[in-house]
């Protein structure tokens, strides 16, 4: 974490002791919903937090006016609460071109922090 983003830490660098404290550790991080760049330095000696992250697949079922998805996960249990994403700026148009092609669709969400996003899409061929 951040700045209070979940982030993919992408560089790690550490500076040697100083005259007035403790060894750096400088962390440059990806937030993993917008994949903004985060930098943030802190004392080696300090702990830091690490989010809870989960990863499930969903198939595609319906996708609403208001941008809406209905998905269906396994075990056949469906869910209508997640929205087309906004990142990367043409990835919502993607899934819908796609879903409108008559494409069956497995949508890849990325849970962290009480957020949840869509984050890829591959098209089911089975």
């Amino acid at each position: 974490m951040i700045k209070g983003h979940p982030c993919k830490v992408v560089n790690v660098s550490t500076s040697k002791t100083g005259k007035h404290g403790h060894a750096k550790c400088n962390f440059t991080a990806l937030d993993i919903f917008t994949n903004k760049k985060y930098e943030d330095i802190v004392p080696s000696t300090h702990t830091t937090s690490v989010p809870f992250v989960s990863r499930a697949e969903y198939t595609l079922l319906d996708i609403t006016d208001d941008d809406f998805c209905s998905l269906m996960d396994d075990s056949g249990a469906t869910r209508e609460d997640i929205k087309l994403p906004t990142f990367p700026e043409t990835f919502a148009d993607e899934i819908r071109a796609d879903f409108d092609d008559g494409k069956q669709l497995v949508l890849t969400v990325l849970k962290a922090c009480g957020t949840e996003q869509i984050i890829a899409k591959k098209e089911d061929l089975s």
